[in-house]
């Protein structure tokens, strides 16, 4: 059973739910360390000061903001904690908005809130509420010292929260050189794009789509560890279209019936290469 990160509830008018906030992330990353080639002693961080050159012990180093070039205003601990806002365990909505309003690439890190015994009713009846309304709630919320802007939706039988980005977080398009929403599209083009889309669209199922750069990496060091050594594999980078003709490479894409990028088969490729390799 996942540990919860704290028991709270879920705020909004006069109605308190009663929760607690699991996360919904599960780290795939794998951890290295950096060793010594010749004996695979294991490297440290040295601090080193700029000034004086001598090592820095860690009571001895403070944090420091710059607000002008090498000028620094300090920071204790005890100053970080004047500012951490209240841990409040709470969920508090503050409106709802229609979900289509929110730009997805607000959204950031997805939590689970799961009611306790008191309140699987009133839990269930905000679910049901929101997917009726086509709603979410945005709130606030303290996680790890931090408070948070989210989005409460529901999932299926569940409340998400998903944590969001502010929008000074965001860097806007109109930065970039974009061509123009009101760029003209020949209505031929148009169609064939159209027509490759609609060859390429599939179901969306998640499940089938596997990290294979970790699964390969897993395969290698398990086959090295056994003293073992795996074939070079090596997938072959597609050559970049020279567009002269969008039209001409459209017309080849839909009679080549094919995607660039498919998603990997159901069954494990790395596994079957790491029997071959024990």
């Amino acid at each position: 059973m996942p540990h919860a990160l704290w028991t709270g509830s879920i705020n909004f008018g006069l109605v308190n739910i009663p929760v607690k906030l699991f996360t919904a992330v599960r780290g795939n990353d794998l951890s290295f360390h950096y060793l010594h080639k010749k004996d695979k002693g294991r490297i440290n961080n040295v601090r080193t000061c700029s000034v004086c050159h001598r090592k820095v012990a860690w009571n001895d180093i403070v944090r420091g903001y710059e607000v002008e070039k090498g000028e620094y205003v300090l920071l204790s601990d005890e100053d970080f904690k004047r500012v951490n806002p209240e841990a409040t365990q709470s969920v508090d909505i503050v409106q709802f908005v229609n979900q289509k309003e929110i730009d997805p690439m607000l959204y950031d890190t997805p939590y689970y809130l799961e009611p306790d015994k008191r309140g699987r009713h009133a839990y269930a009846l905000l679910r049901e509420a929101l997917k009726k309304s086509g709603k979410v709630g945005i709130a606030r919320v303290v996680i790890r010292t931090r408070e948070h802007l989210a989005a409460l939706r529901p999932q299926g039988n569940a409340l998400v929260l998903e944590t969001m980005r502010y929008a000074s977080e965001l860097a806007a398009a109109d930065e970039f050189d974009l061509p123009p929403v009101k760029e003209k599209v020949p209505a031929p083009e148009m169609k064939a794009a159209l027509m490759l889309i609609d060859t390429m669209t599939e179901r969306f199922e998640p499940e089938r789509f596997r990290d294979e750069y970790r699964e390969q990496l897993l395969t290698m060091i398990r086959a090295r560890a056994r003293g073992k050594t795996l074939p070079k594999v090596r997938a072959k980078a597609p050559q970049p279209t020279n567009v002269v003709n969008i039209m001409d490479v459209l017309q080849r894409s839909l009679a080549s019936g094919r995607s660039r990028y498919r998603p990997v088969a159901r069954k494990n490729r790395a596994s079957k290469e790491l029997v071959a390799a024990g």
